[in-house]
Formats: C-alpha cells, sequence, structure tokens
C-alpha cells in the first residue's frame, strides 16, 4: 500500500512534506484536505492507530478552529464527537495527515516520517 497523504496546497509544511517524500523517492497517493477530508469513521479508525491523543488532529492555528472556539470544547468532547467534526471541515484538520499502512501522523515531522516509511538515514 502507498502512502496517503491528506494535504493543502497552499500550505507551507505540506509543500516541506511532499517535497521530503519526492526526494526520498516515495510514491504517494496526494488528496486534498480541504475538499476530501477523511470520513468520521477513518478518523475513529486514526485515533486507534495512534498513542497520540484525538485532540492533536485539530489544525489548532486555524481560523475555522479559533472562529468555532474550539479551544474551550474540544477537551470535552468524545472521540465520536471529535470525529464528526474533524470530518465535517477539512481546515480543522492538522496538515499534512500522513496514513501509511495502520499507521498515522498528523503534522509534519521528518524523523517520524522517515521512522513511518522506513527511510533510513544517510
Amino acid at each position: 500500500m502507498e502512502p496517503i497523504v491528506y494535504c493543502y496546497d497552499r500550505c507551507t509544511t505540506c509543500k516541506r512534506a511532499l517535497k521530503f517524500l519526492k526526494e526520498n523517492n516515495i510514491e504517494f497517493k496526494e488528496i486534498p484536505v480541504y475538499t476530501n477530508p477523511p470520513t468520521e469513521d477513518d478518523f475513529l479508525k486514526y485515533f486507534k492507530e495512534t498513542d497520540l491523543p484525538s485532540k492533536r488532529f485539530f489544525n489548532t492555528s486555524g481560523m475555522v478552529y479559533r472562529d468555532l472556539h474550539l479551544k474551550d470544547t474540544v477537551p470535552h468532547m468524545t472521540d465520536e464527537e471529535k470525529a464528526k467534526l474533524l470530518a465535517s471541515d477539512g481546515r480543522l484538520v492538522k496538515r499534512p495527515l500522513l496514513i501509511y499502512n495502520d499507521k498515522v501522523y498528523p503534522g509534519f515531522n521528518e524523523k517520524i516520517w522517515s521512522e513511518m516509511l522506513g527511510i533510513s538515514e544517510s
């Protein structure tokens, strides 16, 4: 299975992540997160596939997150409520979002992505 990367084409972090994948000759499927976010069921699955708290899947620096005052409400939501909210608006999703086999990681961290994708450091 090739990695799936949910990203936004005008995001500089997403651009860095895609450049990293290309430089390491990793074939991947790119999905625009704003227009085609993962489903509610996908998010519930992703929450289980990571040790990270489900709140890490939110783009906390985004305008939609701030406009909806989610800083105060997300900590009190169930995973089901978080998944439904994330699936409803791709602008709420932390990007890029890497899915590979049974692993998922919101955001770009070169070391973690390298480990997930089996890229050896040179």
